[in-house]
Formats: C-alpha cells, sequence, structure tokens
C-alpha cells in the first residue's frame, strides 16, 4: 500500500486533529462517517483492491455531501436549443483566438500526438476547447465530494457514481495524489478534457514522461490523453468528420439516422436523394442528420470520425461544435 502513503498519513493526521479541535471540527466532516452504504462500500474496497479500511475511513469522514450537487442534476434538463443557439456558444472570436494561443504554445505535444495517434491538432484542441476553454473552467468541486454526493444521495444514477468514486480512488492509489486535492466538475469530470475517472484510468496517459498523469495543470498529458481516447474509440488519421449534404425528393427525411450509430450507407442515403459535394465511398457508414439553422435546415453525413466524436460526448451538435471549431482553429492559424 505504499502508493497510498502521500494521503493515508494526512488523512490519518487529519482524525487525530479533528478529536483535537472537538465537535466543530467533527460537525464538518461527519456527512458520510458511520453511513451503512459508505461501510458497504469501504468494505467491498477492502476485500477486492486491498485498500486498508481505516485509511478509507479517515477519507470519508473528510468528505462532504453537496447538496447544490444533488440541486444542480436533479434541475429538469433545460429545453435543448437548436442548433443556430447551440453553434454561436462554442464557435466565437474568444475561443478561436484562444485555442490559436494554445495550439502554439502546445505544438509540439500536438504533433507528437498526430504523430502517434493520428489525431490532427485542431481536434484535440477544440475538444479542450469546448469542454473547459483551454484549462480556463476545469471545475471548482473536490471531486471525492462530488462523486460521494452522487454515489449515495442520487438514487437514479446511485450505481454509476459509485463505480466512478471506485475508479476515482484507485486512479488516486496509482497516481499517489491525495483524492481531496483535486477538483473537477460537480459530476466528477475532471481536468483540461474533463475525463471521468473510469476514462482517465482506460485511456489517460502519462504523455511527457514524468512518471506521472496529470491532466488537471499539464498540457501535455491532457492533449496526449485526448488523443489516445479518440485513438482507442475508432478515429481514423486523416478522415473526414462531416459532409453538409444537398437534398432532393420526398423521401429524404426517410435516411435521418435514429440514435448516433452510422447504420446508413452513403449509397443508401442517395437513393433516399441525399448528395455531397465531397467524394464519399458508396460503403461509409454514416450518421444521417438534420440540424435547425440559422439559414435553415441543414442535412449532414456524420463519418466515421464523426462518430468518434460522440464517443466523447454523446450528442450531434456537440460533435458539430468541434468539428466547426476545429476548422476555425485550421483557418485562423493560416490567416496569421
Amino acid at each position: 500500500m505504499h502508493a497510498l502513503r502521500s494521503w493515508a498519513a494526512r488523512t490519518l493526521l487529519g482524525i487525530g486533529l479533528a478529536g483535537a479541535l472537538g465537535t466543530a471540527a467533527q460537525a464538518v466532516a461527519a456527512d458520510y462517517q458511520g453511513a451503512p452504504q459508505v461501510a458497504e462500500f469501504i468494505d467491498e474496497l477492502t476485500r477486492d483492491y486491498g485498500f486498508a479500511s481505516e485509511q478509507l475511513q479517515g477519507l470519508f469522514a473528510e468528505v462532504e455531501r453537496k447538496q447544490a450537487i444533488l440541486d444542480a442534476i436533479s434541475r429538469p434538463a433545460e429545453k435543448v436549443k437548436p442548433w443556430k443557439d447551440y453553434r454561436p456558444i462554442f464557435i466565437t472570436d474568444k475561443r478561436i483566438s484562444q485555442g490559436v494561443e494554445f495550439w502554439s504554445r502546445n505544438q509540439a505535444a500536438l504533433e507528437k500526438a498526430e504523430a502517434e495517434y493520428g489525431v490532427a491538432p485542431q481536434f484535440i484542441v477544440a475538444i479542450i476547447g469546448v469542454e473547459t476553454f483551454y484549462g480556463g473552467n476545469t471545475g471548482s468541486w473536490r471531486v471525492m465530494d462530488a462523486l460521494s454526493t452522487l454515489a449515495f444521495d442520487y438514487p437514479p444514477r446511485a450505481p454509476f457514481f459509485r463505480k466512478e468514486l471506485r475508479e476515482f480512488l484507485l486512479l488516486a492509489r496509482e497516481e499517489q495524489v491525495d483524492p481531496l486535492s483535486l477538483k473537477g466538475s460537480y459530476a466528477g469530470a475532471m481536468g483540461l478534457p474533463q475525463f471521468m475517472p473510469s476514462s482517465f484510468r482506460a485511456y489517460a496517459v502519462d504523455f511527457d514522461g514524468d512518471g506521472r498523469i496529470n491532466i488537471w495543470s499539464n498540457p501535455t498529458d491532457a492533449i496526449g490523453s485526448v488523443a489516445s481516447y479518440f485513438k482507442r474509440h475508432g478515429w481514423q488519421a486523416g478522415g473526414q468528420v462531416a459532409s453538409r449534404a444537398e437534398v432532393s425528393g420526398e423521401r429524404v427525411d426517410e435516411g435521418l439516422t435514429q440514435g448516433l450509430d452510422p447504420v446508413k450507407s452513403v449509397a443508401e442515403l442517395r437513393e433516399l436523394g441525399w448528395r455531397s459535394a465531397d467524394v464519399l465511398a458508396d460503403e461509409t457508414p454514416v450518421t444521417a442528420f438534420r440540424l435547425e439553422g440559422a439559414e435553415g435546415d441543414e442535412y449532414w453525413f456524420g463519418l466515421p470520425n464523426f462518430f468518434t466524436i460522440t464517443r466523447y460526448n454523446r450528442s450531434v451538435m456537440y460533435a458539430m461544435a468541434v468539428n466547426q471549431l476545429a476548422e476555425a482553429l485550421v483557418e485562423a492559424r493560416g490567416k496569421q
């Protein structure tokens, strides 16, 4: 258990301090202390993953339940914005100019990522730009508080967040970091690329070779980790993401894909009145969708790399925003 030293010692010290400071300190840190479901969770980690029970008990003695997180995740979903309103949120002069600066500062890491994973720099920069404005907004919640609150006090998705909490404690042990020191979104997404703990353990990489994976403040590791994620989810080097379609006839809407999976072929869509100015192989699997644009309906072929982007966030409009920000970044760099 040597990897737990950095936070085990701190946790045990915290218990002693709480006793010394009296009930005021204990009241702040007792939200999950002794809770039956937490005790069950600790038993699981002790039995199956080799954690020390007393260390976990000390850790959870400092975890705080956050009502604001429960309020946020339980809030009725906002009405989905149409593309004509969604796009201007992400394709802005500021996001483009700061993306160009981020690209320039991290050009060597981006070139290395393209060489190793086949993901062009603009798409990595665009992901980080859409997710956190290039690290400007990575979240201010302690990840331990967020995941514990959702794992133990949000029944609709408790199994998911309990799994993520387990993954988080494993990554903290592997990376030898204090789990109470790491911050993220209210749902537990972390760092410049906003990885959930399970994604961190599966896809994040030590891209600068310093022996640590740091996606919170190390852009090189964040860049390599996004590229790794894309590659593992089927990214095709040099491939397009989306192609605008011209449509005609009465059967056009029969071609629209239900869901995100690329279940249509270019040839099938051609029979239904879909055409593209780009050269697309007949057998290419695509996601076919329609967006409400500023100048009317837009029809699009989502190509295999489009589907890969939706693995990052299961949304057609998210993938389109990433793709169009990437295009805008390339254009802005070309003007310099």
